[in-house]
């Protein structure tokens, strides 16, 4: 893991693929990409309300058939990490929750200090965790948290019943000292699954 000289964390193409994800995810909640035009939701990219293209004889080849909504598309992530134990795992207070699909963020006020908790759902949160391994991200597993569960700096992963979670805390200060918190409400969360 590198740092720069400001104590942020580098972490270069995973950001970006999150970025790419959430963006695509807020796109497609919006109705601009697979959506029907007309306000209807659209299926959520990597999670969420599955819908799988079918061809139906003699009928229309882009009409859609739904699938069973997943596990993880009941789950709301901001009921997963409350207002409170998102600032009490980043050491300030916070602004409202915003959830977008599978996704809720906590940021700090305007005026500082830089602080923001995301909590991830589903899919997207396993890509996640896919991604920063194929980075060579080291991790620490967390006992008593899900089915499976793993601690990085500033990050953690768990599994539970076939749902991921991941709670990211962004703050410029040492991260070890967000570690126990962390794994605390790891374990906090993965009672709620």
């Amino acid at each position: 893991m590198t740092y720069l000289g400001t104590g942020r964390r580098r972490t270069g193409p995973a950001v970006a693929a999150v970025a790419a994800v959430l963006t695509v995810t807020a796109l497609g909640g919006c109705g601009l990409i697979g959506g029907t035009g007309d306000g209807g939701d659209a299926p959520a990219a990597g999670g969420g309300q599955g819908v799988a293209a079918t061809s139906t004889p003699g009928g229309d080849p882009l009409a859609t058939a739904t699938e069973e909504p997943s596990a993880a598309a009941s789950v709301d992530a901001c009921s997963l990490v409350s207002k409170q134990e998102a600032e009490k795992v980043a050491g300030t207070p916070l602004e409202d929750p915003m959830a977008v699909r599978e996704t809720c963020t906590y940021t700090g006020p305007v005026t500082g200090p830089t602080a923001q908790v995301e909590v991830f759902v589903g899919d997207g949160a396993k890509k996640f965790l896919d991604i920063e391994r194929e980075l060579g991200h080291e991790f620490s597993p967390i006992a008593g948290a899900g089915d499976e569960a793993y601690a990085e700096d500033g990050t953690v992963f768990l599994n539970k019943g076939g749902v991921w979670v991941s709670i990211r805390l962004v703050r410029t200060d040492d991260p070890a000292k967000y570690r126990k918190p962390l794994a605390d409400l790891a374990r906090t969360v993965a009672g709620r699954l």
